[in-house]
């Protein structure tokens, strides 16, 4: 029965914390993926492991810092071993669960236990009070529900972290959270010795315990601040750069399209000496003459039976994506109308229709070719507001959160519609997009000329 109680703590704390194993293992599944087997090894040796070191330490005389970096690698290896998706994606992820489970628990750990400690010693009168087994696996526990919530947290919020990004990026991540975790094991090695903070017993136990325990929290509060800026401001950098390289491209593109518009009107310009030209050869029979010449014209004559909008920069935008949307086979139902005088330039348009459509295409390419696959667009004007929605079939499979999907291999992935709402935003516009049974509806309502008006009765 003493040694039961000698070890309340473990039998406390272990079942808050399979239930942090069991978050962390639903947080796997999700952003790596694994198969059935993969998690329920993942359950038993993760846990496994924890139990063993905690028994062996009781046994034993074992180094925390030992203990600490060990149970570190072992459970980095368990990720990266047993669940899927690229390695560095893994690793990544493995440095992220450690988070939780280190630092916030530590820090609500070392909040309660100075809470504890107070409280014994104001209200109860015992000078130097001291932690039973019991207590400390009760506050374990509290820790590991800490923790578990944060994991929560973190899938519900880490979408755009994991998705999309490449390989070098992932570890350029993972590394320095492996570092901090380190310096942090190390850093509360020491403190635990009473080398960051003693007062050399003129203070007594008490107020010892009460240094070393707020030293441990401002610790992991710092470490915590240090992960959250660097994970959060290096995936902000990251999709900036994405942006900025798709502003560039969008510009080479646009610029193109103009160069082409100029063309075309310059040879409606030329017209009717096309004509003379065309029939003089004509009659002086020279066929093959008459083809090369109506090659030329072909390959800068847009076609005029496209979709008209009043734009001629996205007009010229929707012929090409028009085109490539029937080379697949994909049906194109088009009927858009931008007024005059809007008040929204043309490169701005064109990042919309562009950005919107080329996700539409993808996710109808994604398809399989005997499936229905649509692009549906309407733009007009509603209530001095300028409405663009565009809906398009997609996989049914495919799961949408926040601008992304559950596609594989994206460099770019969900850049296009941050770039959409930047436009929107802008404009003072709203965005709202939803998918469901198979399709894919994005909404865009921006204001005219900066017409002060509520959006959200504009329809």
């Amino acid at each position: 029965m003493k040694q039961i109680l000698d070890n309340a703590d473990i039998l406390i704390m272990a079942p808050f914390c399979l239930g942090y194993l069991w978050a962390a293992n639903k947080f796997c599944k999700k952003f790596l993926g694994a198969s059935q087997r993969g998690e329920w090894l993942f359950l038993i040796l993760s846990f496994g492991s924890w139990l063993l070191r905690n028994i062996l330490s009781r046994l034993y005389f074992i180094p925390y810092i030992f203990s600490a970096l060990l149970d570190s690698v072992f459970f980095v290896g368990l990720v990266v071993l047993l669940f899927r998706s690229d390695r560095e994606k893994r690793l990544l992820a493995a440095s992220m669960l450690m988070v939780p489970v280190r630092l916030v628990a530590d820090m609500c750990d070392a909040f309660l236990s100075c809470l504890v400690l107070i409280f014994q010693h104001m209200v109860k009168k015992i000078p130097e009070p001291f932690f039973e087994d019991w207590e400390i696996g009760l506050i374990g526990g509290v820790g590991y529900c800490f923790a578990i919530l944060t994991v929560y947290w973190m899938s519900k919020h880490l979408d755009t972290v994991f998705c999309g990004k490449r390989g070098k990026w992932y570890v350029t991540l993972a590394v320095p959270l492996l570092v901090i975790i380190t310096v942090y094991d190390v850093a509360g090695w020491g403190a635990s010795n009473g080398i960051m903070v003693r007062s050399g017993g003129s203070m007594g136990v008490y107020y010892d315990q009460i240094f070393s325990l707020a030293g441990f929290w401002v610790l992991s509060l710092l470490s915590m601040a240090a992960t959250g800026f660097y994970m959060f401001g290096m995936n902000r950098i990251y999709l900036e750069q994405e942006k900025s390289g798709q502003y560039h491209s969008q510009i080479a593109v646009y610029k193109m399209l103009a160069e082409q518009y100029r063309q075309s009107e310059r040879l409606r310009h030329d017209m009717k000496n096309h004509i003379i030209a065309l029939s003089a050869l004509s009659r002086n029979k020279e066929w093959e003459k008459i083809d090369d010449y109506l090659g030329n014209m072909e390959s800068i004559v847009l076609d005029d039976g496209g979709d008209m909008t009043g734009n001629k920069a996205v007009d010229a935008l929707l012929y090409q994506k028009h085109k490539q949307a029937e080379e697949e086979n994909i049906k194109w139902e088009c009927d858009a109308q931008i007024p005059k005088g809007c008040g929204i330039n043309e490169f701005d348009m064109c990042v919309l229709f562009g950005n919107i459509l080329d996700n539409a295409l993808e996710a109808c390419g994604r398809m399989q070719r005997d499936a229905c696959r649509f692009i549906n667009i309407q733009a007009k004007t509603v209530k001095k507001c300028f409405l663009l929605e565009v809906k398009n079939s997609m996989d049914s499979t495919e799961k949408y959160t926040e601008g992304f999907t559950n596609k594989d291999n994206s460099q770019e992935h969900g850049i296009g519609l941050l770039n959409v709402g930047d436009v929107a935003n802008k404009y003072n516009g709203a965005v709202h997009t939803e998918a469901e049974n198979g399709i894919f509806i994005i909404s865009i309502l921006m204001p005219l000329n900066d017409t002060a008006h509520d959006i959200k009765t504009a329809v």
